[in-house]
């Protein structure tokens, strides 16, 4: 798992699997999850005011 933070928009970005995303659903205006072909998920896109939603203090971030 790898978990990026985009500090200029405030966006995390979680990757749980090293597949190349099929599909995008919206589960709220600011979370989506990717999913590969067979619908698992893979990554988990927290966009705009993503520090709102997860304490990043105790998680080891990519900061880009």
């Amino acid at each position: 798992m790898k978990v990026t933070h985009y500090q200029e928009t405030d966006s995390i970005y979680i990757d749980l699997a090293k597949k190349t995303a099929f599909e995008t659903k919206e589960i709220t205006k600011d979370i989506n999850i990717d999913l590969d072909e067979e619908g698992n998920l893979v990554g988990i896109d927290i966009h705009g005011n993503a520090s709102k939603f997860v304490d990043l203090s105790g998680i080891a971030l990519e900061k880009c």
